[in-house]
């Protein structure tokens, strides 16, 4: 395998990751004093390396070569999931000062001061399995083919290397190396993938050009409101069934909200959820336009700009759009952007065991321990990482892939309604907490093992007659909806049925429990440039999703 790269490329890429390690070797010699310094980087970071660190936890390589892959093949319905920026909003203004407020690390921890231990021993468990099968497994997968591409190295060598030397960071540095280094990886990702952007838009003819190229072909590739019953991309399902995945994902996951614990306060932690959301909006300019380029190329200019599989979109702008020494910045970036997913998970799974597992099975162990076992944590989780790969090398990308995107649908729906409700309303009890978290459980089991069972029947177009086949064949987004409106009839029921919480006991960790003081605080928390800046972005938002409508 030839690597794409030049000599200039190699020590462009050479100096990125001197830079990294650098950033890491700073971070290390200021020594993780506790287990607040180890994950939560002793809760004193500021906004802009909060929102860039947001950023780049969220965007993984499968991200990156996913999304423009998407905008080859189906154009920009995707796009609504990015849109989702509005909802890192909601975690700035609704949930952040409840968690700030708890003084908990981590989200189990949260559930727990607001429900029971039940939760939190559910969530904590749940999450922990949830990462290393879904998270951990398909960064790697997508890490490992991005990586042998560029560098012309095995797949192997790449998925491991990445591995190995990602853990090694997070193991020693913790949150702080984490959070540090996905700063400088946010700047050179959007950086690269701007530059890509803007070359293709100039190879294409500009963006006049390049709407009345696709569309000549494909008349739906730039609207991102297709039908309710169209089977991969329904507008309800994008919307309402993306919200609730939305919320779940960008609210109440470890994975992004363990960012803005860090902030020492609700101001910096809101104002880094802010700065987030704004980044968020870039992956359609730098991620999905680039797709849809490279299909347009495609039509332009075949021989030059040919594109086998939709996910190859990406690498070939890469290979043949940039100039020489520019290729070694964007396959950093490329390399960025797996590593920061991989830290985040690593440093995720980490915290979730230490405090919600193995603090709370052996309370007396000193905070000194306490380290050494989130760094030993971290170190299975890399190994956990490595043993899947030839798993998922076998499985392949396909079906795997998409079970795992469909596999959030399922997750989201009780926790989401667990999270909310029990924010907005303080009636809500541990009783309906556990019922909701548990009954979801039950209903994500029965669709994906419907969904498996009847896969050959799926994919083949064949009817089956019966609930159980309806039941497995419902789009997953509307699935989503379907969920979650269970689930919050249930939570409802349940906690109607039942004896109210002691409200004591959970004050100042709902709505209805806020004091005095913690209204005066949350009001204090805020100016009016957050405020402009939030409605702002709402705008944006809203403004997008009136463009792209066909």
């Amino acid at each position: 395998m030839e690597s794409v790269l030049e000599k200039p490329d190699w020590i462009v890429l050479g100096i990125y990751f001197l830079a990294l390690i650098g950033v890491a070797v700073w971070v290390v010699a200021q020594k993780n004093k506790n287990t607040e310094d180890y994950f939560l980087a002793g809760r004193n970071v500021g906004w802009f390396v909060i929102g860039a660190s947001i950023f780049a936890s969220n965007i993984g390589s499968e991200h990156v070569v996913g999304l423009a892959g998407t905008g080859f093949e189906s154009g920009t319905p995707m796009a609504h999931y990015e849109l989702h920026a509005w909802i890192v909003l909601l975690l700035g203004w609704l949930f952040l000062p409840f968690y700030i407020r708890s003084g908990a690390f981590t989200m189990p921890e949260f559930l727990e001061k607001r429900f029971d231990s039940r939760s939190r021993w559910f969530l904590s468990i749940f999450s922990l399995v949830a990462y290393v099968l879904t998270k951990v497994s398909v960064t790697i997968y997508a890490g490992g083919i991005v990586v042998s591409e560029l560098l012309g190295i095995p797949f192997w060598y790449g998925a491991i290397g990445v591995v190995v030397f990602t853990g090694i960071y997070t193991v020693v540095g913790g949150m702080k190396a984490v959070i540090y280094t996905e700063t400088l990886q946010t700047v050179i990702l959007i950086l690269g993938s701007l530059i890509i952007t803007y070359l293709g838009l100039q190879e294409v003819g500009g963006w006049g050009q390049l709407r009345e190229t696709v569309t000549s072909v494909s008349p739906d590739h730039f609207n991102m409101w297709r039908p309710m019953s169209d089977p991969d991309f329904p507008w309800t399902g994008l919307l309402i069934g993306g919200t609730i995945v939305g919320i779940w994902y960008w609210c109440t996951d470890q994975y992004i909200v363990q960012r803005t614990l860090a902030a020492n306060n609700i101001k910096i932690g809101r104002r880094g959820a802010i700065f987030g959301a704004y980044l968020k909006l870039m992956p359609i300019l730098i991620f999905l336009i680039p797709g849809i380029i490279a299909f347009a190329l495609t039509i332009q200019n075949p021989e030059v700009f040919n594109v086998e599989r939709a996910d190859r979109a990406f690498p070939m702008l890469v290979k043949t759009l940039l100039p020489v020494g520019l290729k070694g910045l964007v396959a950093g970036g490329l390399m960025a952007a797996l590593m920061s997913s991989l830290a985040s998970v690593f440093n995720s799974c980490s915290t979730i065991f230490t405090i919600d597992i193995y603090k709370k099975l052996r309370p007396e162990k000193s905070e000194r321990e306490l380290l050494t076992i989130g760094k030993i944590a971290t170190g299975i989780i890399v190994v956990l990482g490595i043993v899947w790969i030839p798993i998922m090398d076998k499985i392949g990308g396909g079906v795997m892939y998409q079970y795992l995107q469909n596999v959030q649908s399922y997750i989201a729906p009780p926790v989401t309604t667990v999270f909310l409700l029990g924010i907005i309303w303080k009636r809500v009890n541990s009783k309906a907490a556990i019922t909701t978290l548990l009954a979801g459980l039950v209903l994500l089991v029965l669709r994906l093992g419907s969904e498996i069972y009847y896969q050959p029947q799926i994919t083949s177009g064949e009817e089956v007659p019966g609930f159980l086949f309806q039941f497995a064949t419902v789009n997953f987004a509307h699935m989503a909806i379907f969920m979650f409106i269970f689930s919050v009839a249930l939570c409802i029921a349940v906690t109607l049925a039942t004896a109210p919480p002691n409200y004591a006991l959970i004050k100042g960790l709902s709505f209805g429990t806020l004091s005095e003081e913690d209204r005066a605080a949350t009001k204090g928390s805020y100016s009016t440039v957050d405020v402009v800046l939030s409605v702002l972005l709402v705008v944006i938002v809203i403004a997008i999703l009136s463009y792209f409508t066909g």
